[in-house]
C-alpha cells in the first residue's frame, strides 16, 4: 500500500534535530494544502524524504514553494531536479528564453522567473545531497553567464534598431565585452554572490545608420546601463543578480565602459597591485567573448610579471590588514568570507603564489582556487596536508 505524503513527511521530519522540526512543520502546514505531487508517484517518496532537510536549511526554498506551489512538481516532472545539467545546457536554455522576448519589460520578467526556478533547483539538489560542490558552483556560474549573454544579446539588438550600429573609425563593427571578475570569473559563484563586472568595447568610433550622432563610448555606456538594469533592478518578481561595477578603472568615479586601448593604457600607467589581484580571475563572460579573450591577453603582462615578483607579498599583506581593520570597525571579525580562516584568506594564499610566480609558470595562470591549490601542491609549494586542509575549509 502506498504511504501517504503526510506519512512520508513525518518520517523524514523525525530525522532532523529537534530544534529544527517546529519551523519545518510550520512551513509544511502552510504548504500541505497547495502541495502538488509529482505526476510519477515513484518520485514522491524521494522528494518527501528530502523536503524537511531542504526547508530546514533554506528559507528561500521554503518560501518559494509556498508562493509557487506547482514549481517543485514541475521540476520533478521535467526531470530537471533529478539530474545534473550538461556543461552548456543551462546557458542554452537562458539564451533560447531571452531570444523570445520582445522588449525590456518582457526580458526582465522572463529572467526573474527563470532565476527563481533554477535557484530552487540548484538549492534543492545541493541541500538534498544530490549535487556536489563542483556542480553547485558550476551551475550557478552558468546561470549568471547565460543571463548576462542572453540579456546582452537582446539589448544590443534593440539598441542597434533604435540608435544604429557602432563602428570603428575604419568602418568595422564594434563590440561590447563583459568581463566577469571575482567568483563569477573563477566559475565559483555561490548563492549569495554579487556579480562583479567590467565593460569594455573593442574600438572607438561612432554609430552609423541611427537618427542622431552618437559615439561608441556613449552607445556602449547606455548599453551597459541597460544590462545592469535588466539584472539588478528589483521588480515584483525580484532581481536576477546584484551587479557590482566597482572593480572597473577608477571605480565608481570612472566611466562605465572603456575601449580596449583605453583599458590597456590605464593598467599600464595607473594599475595598482589590488587590480592585478582582481584580474587573476577575470574572464570574458558575455558579448564578443573571443574579443574579450584578446583583451585579457593584452592585459596579461600587467597581471603576471616575467620575473619573480616578491613585492606582491607586501601588497597583499596591506590589503589583508585593511580588510581586518574594516571588519573590526563593523564588528564582523568572524565573517565567514572575510574573517580569519575565511574564504578570502584561502584565496590570498593561492593568489599570492600566482602573482609571484605566475609570469614564469603558466600552470599557475588558472582561475578557480581549487585548481590553483592543486597546482601549488604539484609544484611542491604547498604540502599535500596543507592543500587538503585548505580544500576542506
Amino acid at each position: 500500500m502506498t504511504e501517504s505524503v503526510q506519512t512520508l513527511f513525518e518520517r523524514a521530519l523525525a530525522t532532523l534535530p529537534a530544534p529544527l522540526r517546529v519551523p519545518v512543520a510550520e512551513y509544511w502546514a502552510e504548504y500541505q494544502s497547495s502541495f502538488v505531487a509529482p505526476a510519477d508517484a515513484r518520485h514522491t517518496a524521494g522528494l518527501m524524504a528530502s523536503l524537511p532537510a531542504v526547508f530546514a536549511a533554506s528559507q528561500f526554498a521554503a518560501r518559494t514553494c509556498l508562493q509557487h506551489p506547482a514549481l517543485l512538481a514541475e521540476l520533478v516532472d521535467t526531470g530537471d531536479l533529478l539530474h545534473a545539467y550538461g556543461p552548456q545546457e543551462l546557458k542554452a536554455r537562458v539564451l533560447k528564453l531571452a531570444a523570445e522576448c520582445r522588449d525590456e519589460a518582457m526580458l526582465k520578467t522572463a529572467l526573474r522567473v527563470l532565476r527563481r526556478r533554477e535557484m530552487l533547483r540548484i538549492a534543492w539538489r545541493d541541500l538534498a545531497g544530490w549535487a556536489d560542490l563542483g556542480e553547485v558552483l558550476a551551475t550557478l556560474t552558468a546561470l549568471a553567464d547565460g543571463c548576462l549573454d542572453g540579456a546582452l544579446g537582446c539589448l544590443m539588438q534593440w539598441a542597434v534598431q533604435r540608435d544604429g550600429t557602432p563602428r570603428s573609425l575604419a568602418g568595422e563593427p564594434a563590440h561590447l565585452v563583459v568581463l566577469g571578475m571575482g567568483k563569477l570569473g573563477g566559475g565559483e559563484l555561490n548563492f549569495s554572490s554579487d556579480i562583479d563586472l567590467i565593460f569594455a568595447y573593442s574600438e572607438e568610433g561612432g554609430v552609423q545608420g541611427g537618427p542622431r550622432e552618437l559615439s561608441n563610448h556613449e552607445f556602449f555606456i547606455r548599453l551597459g546601463r541597460s544590462l545592469i538594469s535588466a539584472l539588478n533592478d528589483a521588480t515584483a518578481d525580484g532581481f536576477v543578480f546584484r551587479v557590482d561595477m566597482r572593480l572597473r578603472p577608477n571605480g565608481d568615479s570612472g566611466p562605465l565602459a572603456l575601449s580596449f586601448d583605453a583599458m590597456e593604457q590605464y593598467y599600464q600607467v595607473h594599475g595598482r597591485e589590488w587590480e592585478r589581484y582582481a584580474f587573476i580571475k577575470a574572464r570574458a563572460v558575455a558579448g564578443e567573448v573571443a574579443c574579450g579573450a584578446g583583451l585579457l591577453a593584452r592585459l596579461k603582462p600587467f597581471v603576471y610579471r616575467r620575473y619573480l615578483d616578491y613585492s606582491v607579498v607586501e601588497a597583499i599583506r596591506g590589503l589583508k590588514l585593511s580588510i581586518e581593520r574594516e571588519l573590526h570597525r563593523k564588528g564582523m571579525e568572524h565573517n565567514i568570507k572575510l574573517g580569519p580562516g575565511g574564504i578570502r584568506e584561502i584565496e590570498f594564499i593561492g593568489q599570492a603564489f600566482q602573482l609571484i610566480r605566475g609570469g614564469r609558470e603558466p600552470v599557475l595562470q588558472v582561475r578557480p582556487i581549487q585548481q590553483v591549490l592543486a597546482a601549488l601542491q604539484a609544484g611542491g609549494y604547498l604540502t599535500p596536508q596543507a592543500v587538503a586542509d585548505l580544500q576542506a575549509a
